[in-house]
């Protein structure tokens, strides 16, 4: 058998064959339809959990970012699918950063601030004396977040669920209050936001005064009520009887 020097055709017994002809054409991403290149950035840019200050994102998050960098049309897409698919936690709840007077949505672009659909609010963290960054102001960029219309708020503590902590502050409802006034301050911000989804610790209970606050908050807001599947509220009937008799005009 004998070979060309470029390689690129074999001569043997049975003839000669053109290696040419076996090479693949290179992928062109962008001959894709752009349902299709929009499936691909969301299964490789949407992420299972909030995304938050954290340590961990150099490993998490850092990597997938990287596609941004491949080209400019890249980028302009798939930040998109990033930002607008995944949830971004308001106030940071790592040790790390949790004094920080910059939380996550302070550090972002204006531009992919705008592309945010779903924000999470925990709370629980720093009950006994909140931090001083956990305020909604200008610094958050809300006003230019007109695309937020889903918000998640997770109850990891209620000190009025434990006698144990009865007197513990000035007066007993002092973080019920305080967490009010920040969904208080999102909804007077973000005036697109149309859905708030409640989940909690299985330390929470549902009728507890901390999570009936900010519901009776969002119901006040004319906002849609939806519950999480962490202590799988959401398998249960909330049946608000006295809007249905009010509904069917009886």
């Amino acid at each position: 058998m004998k070979m060309k020097a470029d390689g690129l055709r074999v001569a043997g017994k049975q003839g000669t064959m053109d290696l040419t002809a076996a090479t693949p054409a290179p992928f062109r991403f962008f001959d894709l339809p752009v349902e299709l290149r929009l499936r691909v950035y969301e299964l490789t840019l949407v992420v299972p959990t909030a995304v938050d200050l954290d340590p961990a994102n150099i490993r998490t998050i850092a990597p997938l970012l990287r596609m941004f960098l491949v080209s400019r049309r890249v980028h302009d897409e798939a930040f998109r699918v990033f930002y607008g698919r995944n949830t971004f936690r308001v106030f940071p709840t790592h040790g790390r950063f949790f004094q920080t007077k910059d939380p996550l949505l302070a550090r972002l672009p204006p531009q992919y601030r705008t592309v945010i659909t779903k924000l999470e609010l925990r709370l629980g963290p720093g009950w006994t004396r909140p931090p001083r960054g956990w305020v909604i102001n200008d610094r958050l960029g809300l006003g230019s977040m007109g695309k937020v219309f889903w918000l998640r708020i997770f109850v990891d503590f209620d000190p009025t669920c434990h006698p144990s902590f009865e007197g513990f502050s000035d007066r007993d409802d002092f973080y019920t209050v305080f967490c009010v006034s920040l969904l208080q301050g999102l909804f007077a911000r973000v005036a697109s936001l149309s859905a708030v989804e409640f989940d909690a610790d299985r330390t929470v209970s549902r009728s507890s005064l901390l999570l009936q606050s900010l519901v009776n908050e969002v119901k006040a807001g004319n906002k849609r009520i939806t519950w999480g599947s962490e202590r799988g509220w959401d398998k249960s009937v909330d049946v608000d009887v006295a809007d249905v008799l009010q509904k069917m005009s009886l």
